[in-house]
């Protein structure tokens, strides 16, 4: 099995292409924090079969990122996007100049839009 934030992350890129009974334990154990036997108990079923969806749905999950990329993707631009912002305030820090200033602010608030937790 995945590590839950590793299985999160690929849930929100591609869980809307699971079916809705691997959605439910998903949400349910991975989101929701719950363990196997509570996901169980409230889907009234093993915890077997708990445990053997949630492995299908994983291997689904793993499969549709190893196609598509997208987490891949997201993590590089987060990556190249914080090597930006720390280059950005090396040069804020190293000049006074009011045009570079300004032109860094702007080009910090372009990033902000390119990021939608504009973070």
């Amino acid at each position: 099995m995945n590590s839950k934030p590793h299985t999160s992350l690929l849930y929100d890129f591609y869980g809307e292409l699971l079916g809705d009974s691997q959605k439910q334990v998903v949400e349910l154990y991975v989101n929701e924090d719950l363990s196997l036997a509570e996901v169980a108990d409230i889907l009234k079923i093993s915890r077997q079969g708990v445990r053997d969806s949630l492995t299908r749905a994983e291997k689904k999950l793993d499969e549709y990122e190893e196609k598509l990329g997208m987490l891949k993707t997201y993590r590089e631009r987060t990556d190249r996007d914080a090597r930006f912002r720390h280059k950005i305030h090396e040069i804020r820090r190293s000049t006074d100049d009011d045009y570079i200033i300004e032109t860094l602010n702007e080009m910090e608030d372009l990033l902000k839009g390119d990021d939608p937790d504009g973070v």
